[in-house]
């Protein structure tokens, strides 16, 4: 996106897109969105007039729908706002801590809807549901998380919970350490869940070894492991049980 670099009555450069339209830029700046979301409806606001509402204010000389447009076209939008914390949205001219942690929070209930609104789809566990409902909740992450999913006797999803985040294989998890939750859930069966922040979703060498060792503790209680799913930014992903990786009985 293309921006235009205006600089405010306070000094602060700001990056304001050149390629929206006057209707746009007009309608926002003469009537505000909140009266257009009183009047409209909030599905009738653009990105940048919702944004707009979060942040509450704008700062002289560049009123919050300025400043709304700013952020979209410096960070790539709300997708690309949503990948940041608090902090790196805080740095920007006029934002500050408080403006950032609500833009933040925001973002991060909208996930949080998302990952609901996905979950009747993990009913019947597919590699490919789990990826789906997985991506929407840690594919855009900057740093690994592995979850533990307990599965039924039905192969239905009975929880789903994070069991180690960070370097994972800096950690030294055990295969007890993995195999706990499901234990505590009295699991039919677990599926491991991880993230691959560079986008590659494919297995590494010390997700194979890792996996493996798991595996073959869970065979041996009775609780076997029956896929290892990792995701990624992009929305591609790898099963190690479609691709054959899983250890054979």
């Amino acid at each position: 996106m293309q921006t235009l670099i205006e600089t405010t009555q306070d000094g602060l450069e700001v990056h304001v897109p050149i390629d929206m339209s006057l209707d746009e830029l007009s309608t926002s700046l003469l009537r505000g969105p909140r009266e257009r979301a009183l009047d409209e409806g909030i599905a009738a606001l653009s990105d940048a007039d919702l944004l707009a509402i979060v942040l509450g204010t704008g700062l002289t000389g560049c009123p919050v729908v300025q400043l709304s447009y700013a952020l979209i076209a410096r960070f790539g939008g709300l997708e690309g706002l949503s990948r940041l914390g608090a902090r790196a949205i805080a740095e920007h001219p006029g934002v500050g801590m408080v403006k950032a942690l609500r833009v933040a929070a925001a973002l991060e209930a909208g996930k949080r809807a998302v990952v609901s609104a996905l979950r009747p789809k993990l009913e019947l566990i597919t590699s490919a549901a789990v990826a789906e409902w997985f991506t929407s909740r840690i594919g855009w992450r900057d740093q690994e998380e592995l979850w533990s999913l307990s599965i039924d006797g039905r192969n239905g999803m009975r929880s789903a919970r994070r069991i180690a985040q960070g370097g994972l294989h800096g950690v030294h998890l055990t295969a007890r350490d993995v195999l706990t939750a499901g234990l505590q859930d009295a699991a039919s069966a677990i599926i491991l869940v991880h993230n691959h922040p560079s986008g590659d979703p494919m297995p590494s060498t010390q997700d194979l070894e890792m996996t493996h060792r798991v595996a073959l503790a869970g065979r041996a209680i009775g609780m076997p492991l029956i896929d290892h799913v990792i995701v990624s930014s992009t929305g591609r992903y790898s099963s190690m049980l479609d691709l054959g990786m899983l250890p054979s009985s």
